[in-house]
């Protein structure tokens, strides 16, 4: 049985590594969708004026809940991953 960070890395929700300005939220919400991280952000702030408060909420809990790109297991037998042959 998958954990949470499992579900949301098979979905392609991860917080990169690179390209982070707080916590990667924006970034990974914007690389899943397939949106620049800086249109992700600005969608992010105008959505907070239209709903002020709810990202206050949900910004954190997305910290939390979607695993950084580096803890993410690659899948074995992926050419160029360590321990496999290339």
């Amino acid at each position: 049985m998958g954990t949470i960070h499992d579900g949301m890395a098979r979905q392609g929700l991860v917080r990169p590594v690179d390209g982070r300005v707080l916590g990667g939220v924006c970034a990974g919400l914007g690389r899943r969708f397939g949106i620049a991280p800086f249109h992700a952000r600005l969608l992010f702030v105008l959505i907070l004026f239209v709903l002020p408060g709810s990202q206050l909420i949900v910004y954190p809990l997305l910290w939390i809940l979607m695993p950084t790109e580096r803890w993410v297991p690659a899948p074995s037998g992926t050419p160029g991953t360590p321990g496999t042959p290339a």
